[in-house]
């Protein structure tokens, strides 16, 4: 008879991590219900509307000015050379009776960027803020030119 130590096999340990997998699993598939669902879930009245013999109105087209700084220093409103204070009185002017007015202010690319910013300035002083630049499309550089 041999004596010794009787050894019991040892079992598992326990797991000290989750397993994540079915864990990410049902997220997804939550995920996918969602997204099926949430369309479904906005409510909305089905109407059937009458019908009528109108004449529809054409939109009306936003007032625009144009407003153009050369090089030589001139301003020009609508393609007419007008002096500062010419100017702020019909700015304010149109701004009182349309204040959505667009104006659309074209420099040259010599214009110092102070005078554009002076005249900024007067169109938002006066009330106009919708501001558009001008510019030219550039042109595609041609085959063979650089």
């Amino acid at each position: 008879m041999a004596f010794g130590r009787l050894e019991r096999p040892q079992g598992s340990e326990p797991m000290s991590e989750i397993n994540m997998t079915p864990l990410i699993d049902v997220m997804l598939v939550l995920l996918i219900i969602f997204m099926i669902t949430a369309p479904m879930m906005t409510s909305r009245l089905k109407l059937d509307l009458p019908r009528a013999q109108t004449q529809a109105s054409p939109p009306l087209p936003p007032a625009v000015i144009t407003i153009s700084l050369t090089a030589d220093g001139l301003t020009h409103l609508d393609d007419q050379a007008v002096d500062a204070a010419a100017l702020q009185a019909r700015v304010e002017a149109q701004a009182k009776s349309k204040p959505d007015t667009e104006v659309q202010l074209r420099a040259d690319r010599v214009v110092a960027y102070e005078r554009v910013a002076q005249l900024i300035g007067v169109l938002q002083k006066a009330g106009l803020t919708r501001i558009a630049f001008v510019t030219e499309a550039e042109t595609a550089p041609q085959a063979g030119k650089p």
